[in-house]
């Protein structure tokens, strides 16, 4: 039983690393490369965009994205009682 329970557990926490891992992806590779010129006809604080998703927004995500992450893991802590 406790080995169905970590399989459960580490197939959660993959789970969520890969829809955080696509969120990144999405954000750094497409706002800042791919979709960069769609993206250049709005400005934020007087950058472009798309400007601004490749210098600033992608890193911005990515400390969210941790927040997100361990608020996650927590919660998946808690589910399988492994908080302390």
């Amino acid at each position: 039983m406790q080995t169905e329970l970590r399989k459960k557990y580490w197939k959660q926490n993959l789970v969520y690393l890969a829809i955080l891992l696509a969120i990144w992806f999405l954000v750094s590779y497409g706002c800042g490369i791919l979709w960069v010129a769609q993206l250049n006809t709005i400005r934020l604080g007087g950058f472009k965009l798309g400007f601004w998703f490749a210098q600033q927004g992608a890193v911005y995500v990515f400390v969210l994205l941790i927040f997100v992450y361990v608020a996650l893991m927590n919660r998946l802590d808690k589910k399988y009682n492994l908080d302390e």
